[in-house]
């Protein structure tokens, strides 16, 4: 028989938990990557299918696409690339169409949409 008997690892050890901490970082930073390639992918699809797979996978993880169309243009939290001019008053100031979608991870935003606002003539 050799040597002393090993114990396993105990949690509150502060070498355990700076490891884990290490590890959750690195985890983190990792998803942070894979969701940043994801959303570079989806940018350059062609392939509806392929949008709506990407899309689904980021869903999964908590990443959600954001087309903001027909809801009231909020510049704390969309991008305007332009505008449409129209004669009904009641869309004036409304998002038309989502020009480059948004993301949110988990309700943050990842990255405003870009969006077509209807101006009254």
């Amino acid at each position: 028989m050799t040597g002393g008997t090993e114990y396993p690892a105990d949690a509150s050890d502060p070498d355990v938990e700076t490891i884990a901490g290490e590890l959750l970082d690195q985890a983190l930073a990792e998803r942070r990557a894979l969701v940043q390639l994801c959303l570079y992918a989806l940018d350059r699809a062609r392939s509806s299918g392929v949008v709506e797979r990407l899309e689904e996978g980021l869903a999964g993880i908590g990443v959600t696409a954001w087309r903001p169309d027909g809801e009231r243009f909020d510049p704390s939290v969309h991008e305007a690339g332009g505008t449409v001019p129209t004669d009904d008053t009641s869309l004036d100031g409304v998002v038309a169409e989502t020009e480059v979608v948004g993301f949110l991870d988990r309700g943050r935003t990842l990255r405003a949409p870009i969006v077509t606002v209807y101006t009254t003539r």
